[in-house]
């Protein structure tokens, strides 16, 4: 229970953030086509690398709990074991596919919103069992708290929204003072972006793995058709070969090992 309640202290310290920053805990509802719906408060940014040094402290204290633990290793090592071929066969992605020894991550091979300028490394395991699956995601965290720290350093100042004017929601502020932005605001919300006629598919690296949306227009500001290529989906798709021959009282730390979200595999 120690380290339960430990991690759960610093996940409220990351919501609270969050609530800050948007104005909402969980559906934040804060990014925009072009941007983001307001700039930062005044001050977060030390607070959250404040936070970030605390929470590194409270990472290698929990790994130092854990990896002496011999009941805890007793459970998680050999158990739960997905093999390279196996991973990549299944479709796997992010932490539980590099835990095989895969050495896949999307902000390293096809670098998106400025992370090819950010140092950092990525973690890979070698037996692909529950113990790796857990000591990548440690290592991630840590690596995470890296990236942050040189975003921080180098935060642009300007606008915080950049994208076509004809495809971005104009800034609250001008909606309430003018017509013309409050006729253009209606638009874009209510008949979508006019969109030309073609195919994308576009995929970003999520904590469980590789989000990415296939996008079909015939024009106009509805899709034609949208897919949803959700990671918990596919990566709980081995389940039924991975969990053959392990004792019922394996299935909790395999299952919590693949750290799924039942919300994306609902289909």
């Amino acid at each position: 229970m120690t380290v339960f309640l430990y991690t759960f202290t610093e996940r409220e310290k990351i919501y609270n953030f969050c609530e800050q920053l948007t104005g909402a805990r969980f559906t934040t509802s804060y990014t925009r086509v072009g941007g983001q719906i307001r700039d930062i408060p005044e001050g977060l940014d030390k607070d959250i690398l404040k936070f970030l040094e605390e929470c590194e402290n409270t990472i290698n204290e929990i790994a130092g709990l854990l990896n002496n633990n011999k009941i805890y290793l007793e459970r998680m090592c050999n158990v739960g074991v997905i093999s390279r071929e196996d991973a990549i066969s299944y479709g796997m992605t992010g932490p539980n596919l590099r835990a095989s020894g895969v050495a896949r991550d999307l902000r390293k091979d096809s670098p998106y919103l400025g992370y090819e300028k950010y140092d950092f490394d990525i973690p890979v395991g070698e037996n692909g069992d529950c113990y790796d699956r857990f000591l990548v995601r440690m290592e991630e965290m840590r690596q995470s708290i890296k990236i942050i720290k040189q975003v921080l350093a180098d935060f642009p100042e300007g606008e915080i929204n950049v994208g076509d004017t004809k495809s971005t929601l104009p800034e609250k502020e001008r909606v309430l003072m003018s017509m013309e932005e409050l006729i253009h605001h209606f638009i874009v919300a209510t008949q979508g972006i006019e969109a030309p006629e073609g195919e994308v598919y576009f995929a970003a690296e999520n904590p469980k793995g590789e989000l990415g949306f296939y996008i079909h227009s015939k024009g106009g500001g509805v899709p034609n058709r949208l897919k949803i290529r959700a990671p918990s989906f596919v990566n709980l798709g081995i389940c039924a070969d991975l969990l053959k021959g392990h004792m019922v009282s394996d299935i909790p730390a395999i299952l919590g090992s693949l750290d799924f979200v039942m919300g994306e595999c609902d289909r």
